[in-house]
């Protein structure tokens, strides 16, 4: 079984070893320390804390909140990567520049912002409050924190693909009678769609473990609009670290099936396009 490929410069051995050694020192240590800590506790206790009526209602939230905000990024990234990637328009700078302002703005203030703009007195709330629509201090609220920090993973994952497709093959579509959508669907999309998976899995990883603009928008209700990191926060400030770690451990589970569903989704379609990896 061959574990390299053939290249002129050397080094396999090497930088294979000091990988896995970064990954073991960054990743796998944390992880297992997590997993060792909980171990205190038996099945029984570990139960007790991981299924109360508050935790899992967290779950609830901050999993469901995670996926729509994902989802919402799929589509609205796509549409923002296209302008993008696609079109020339004055401005066009100042627009990629603020697409990545989620990146660069401390969350805690990107938590403020919401709030000021959604709350019933704000800028944009004062609005929809007589309308009957709640956004801050709601679920509606989380969801749009998410959606906030979520949108760059997209658009900065699938720009660069949009930009490299040759605009040979969707001129040779067209010249074989293909219309517009024909060719997005049957020529532009399969092309896409390993981007979009890889930006929708960033984009909800990133929105499950988010708590700096969550906390001030969501009004952190329990039952309510209580996101599960501010539970295992709670706990620490509470010294109760097995309580903290045995939930947290529940978070990496189901994080860890979510994304590898995602990647296995990624590897058979790659796997029908001919592409190896």
């Amino acid at each position: 079984m061959k574990f390299k490929q053939a290249s002129v410069l050397p080094g396999f051995g090497p930088a294979f070893s000091y990988t896995l050694f970064y990954l073991c020192l960054i990743v796998l240590l944390p992880l297992s320390a997590l997993v060792f800590k909980t171990a205190h506790l038996s099945w029984a206790q570990y139960w007790d804390v991981i299924s109360t009526e508050r935790v899992v209602a967290s779950y609830k939230l901050t999993f469901g909140a995670s996926l729509i905000a994902a989802t919402i990024n799929l589509f609205a990234g796509l549409l923002v990567a296209w302008v993008l990637g696609r079109y020339r328009f004055p401005g066009k700078g100042l627009i990629d520049a603020l697409v990545d302002l989620p990146f660069a703005l401390p969350t805690a203030v990107a938590g403020i912002a919401l709030t000021t703009l959604y709350a019933p007195n704000g800028w944009v709330g004062q609005y929809l409050e007589p309308l009957g629509i709640k956004v801050a201090f709601g679920r509606l609220g989380v969801v749009l924190a998410l959606t906030f920090i979520g949108l760059p993973f997209v658009v900065r994952t699938v720009q660069p693909v949009l930009q490299d497709l040759e605009a040979e093959l969707e001129e040779a579509a067209a010249c074989l009678g293909a219309g517009r959508w024909q060719t997005f669907v049957r020529v532009i999309f399969p092309a896409l769609l390993p981007a979009l998976l890889t930006g929708f899995t960033l984009a909800f990883a990133r929105a499950i473990g988010e708590y700096g603009s969550v906390i001030f928008i969501a009004g952190n209700i329990p039952l309510v609009s209580e996101i599960t990191p501010l539970i295992i926060i709670s706990k620490l400030e509470q010294y109760d670290y097995v309580g903290a770690t045995a939930i947290a451990t529940v978070m990496l589970a189901i994080s860890f099936a979510l994304i590898f569903l995602i990647n296995l989704i990624q590897w058979w379609h790659g796997r029908r396009l001919g592409i190896r990896k």
